[in-house]
């Protein structure tokens, strides 16, 4: 097997257990009546519950950067998957609230390593002009596991359970995560391959060294300015794909969870589409911030108009979820912007820094919301779960576009920063 061939092969296994993430961090929208009944969970709580995935995932995204620097993509995405299994095994076992909130936290713990040591990965086994490919590519793999998070999952949950389907996701996870230690290699040479033309082969850093990129990385405006797009894009996404999106369509719609699980599915659709077709669009153009402002307004847009109509045609509705989710593709562009700041040798702690901040989003807006709907709560339930008003709704979705135009000003900063 040519080098060429064996790093599309490696990258693939990868991406399964990347996968397994997207659908753990997705998943609580088709299992929130079923949380809400089997823990007796309020709104907050639900978002709490969601939320705390995201909480552990971006605080350890500098330190995943670290590792992943040092240790490669190998071992890291291998130890990350057996903890996020171990913990999905918890989860779908937990007797009570605080146990699933655990369990859910250990999730998170192990998948904080798998994005960034990927990502690595592709710095080491692909040419800097494929590096935003590579990352849309990631990032799109992350859509296809949402689109498993939605109908189907809401297929499998109906028929065996939600506690026996999300056992045998972390049955998969720990599989998964012995194929990962058999074929991956952290680079061509690790592989017993000469190196690949054009793709640089930097050592493991020092932890001199590293410390050293910390500082670089932390300093640069430019960081923050990225890393607050990501806030919005990653926030806003996990938490109406991953939350709210289901609960908004059965409730306002009065769809069967199912059918509206067909409606998330949109969005982790145009996540699956969107981020290869911007990252190879820029890398065609040679251009990033011009994109990543035109997507953001864009982006923002769309979330503007549920807010302001509230409860538009449900085509609309599908219009805006799967423009959320393509357009995940211009806030991804951040990561090259920063990374290519940078030498090869920092590329685990730059991309690790921006994505703290960008999960941090993930970690506070979909309690947020849940704090905004609670506000609005019906008294009435459905199958035990809470039901909230239209108008709560649109109050939820005009906090989803204020924070996006919060992305598209600093996107507007970065582009002036050149």
């Amino acid at each position: 097997m040519t080098p060429e061939r064996r790093r599309w092969f490696v990258f693939a296994v990868l991406a399964c257990a990347y996968a397994l993430v997207a659908i753990y961090r997705l998943s609580t929208a088709v299992l929130s009546e079923s949380l809400a009944v089997a823990f007796d969970a309020s709104g907050a709580e639900l978002g709490t519950l969601h939320a705390m995935f995201f909480v552990v995932y971006a605080l350890l995204q500098l330190p995943a950067g670290v590792v992943a620097d040092r240790a490669g993509a190998r071992w890291s995405v291998a130890g990350g998957t057996v903890t996020f299994a171990v913990g999905g095994l918890a989860f779908a076992l937990a007797p009570s609230y605080p146990m699933a909130l655990a369990a859910r936290a250990l999730i998170g713990v192990g998948a904080s390593f798998l994005f960034i040591a990927i990502l690595r990965f592709c710095a080491n086994w692909f040419r800097p002009g494929e590096f935003a490919r590579m990352s849309g590519l990631t990032i799109a793999v992350a859509g296809f596991g949402g689109i498993l998070a939605t109908t189907p999952l809401a297929l499998a949950v109906t028929a065996f359970g939600w506690r026996e389907t999300m056992t045998g996701v972390a049955l998969l996870g720990l599989l998964l995560a012995v194929l990962v230690v058999l074929v991956a290699r952290d680079s061509p040479a690790d592989a017993g391959y000469e190196p690949i033309h054009g793709v640089p082969t930097p050592e493991a850093p020092r932890l001199r060294e590293v410390a050293g990129n910390v500082r670089r990385v932390l300093r640069e405006p430019e960081t923050w300015l990225a890393g607050l797009v990501l806030f919005a894009g990653t926030g806003i996404n996990v938490t109406v794909f991953g939350l709210w999106g289901v609960p908004y369509v059965v409730q306002t719609y009065g769809l069967p969870v199912t059918g509206a699980s067909t409606f998330t599915l949109l969005g982790s659709a145009g996540l699956l589409v969107g981020p290869p077709v911007v990252g190879a669009i820029s890398d065609r153009l040679g251009r990033r911030t011009e994109v990543i402002v035109t997507g953001m307004g864009l982006y923002m847009g769309a979330f503007a108009l549920l807010a302001l109509l509230g409860d538009p045609p449900l085509a609309v509705v599908g219009v805006c979820f799967f423009a959320g989710g393509f357009l995940a593709g211009a806030y991804a562009l951040s990561y090259a912007v920063v990374k290519e700041r940078h030498p090869a040798a920092a590329s685990g702690v730059s991309t690790g820094t921006i994505n703290t901040i960008g999960f941090t989003g993930a970690a506070v807006l979909p309690t947020a919301m849940g704090l905004i709907l609670d506000s609005y709560a019906t008294g009435r339930t459905i199958g035990g779960a809470p039901v909230y008003s239209v108008a709560g709704y649109r109050v939820a979705f005009a906090l989803a576009a204020g924070v996006a135009f919060v992305a598209f000003c600093c996107a507007v900063g970065l582009h002036v920063r050149g």
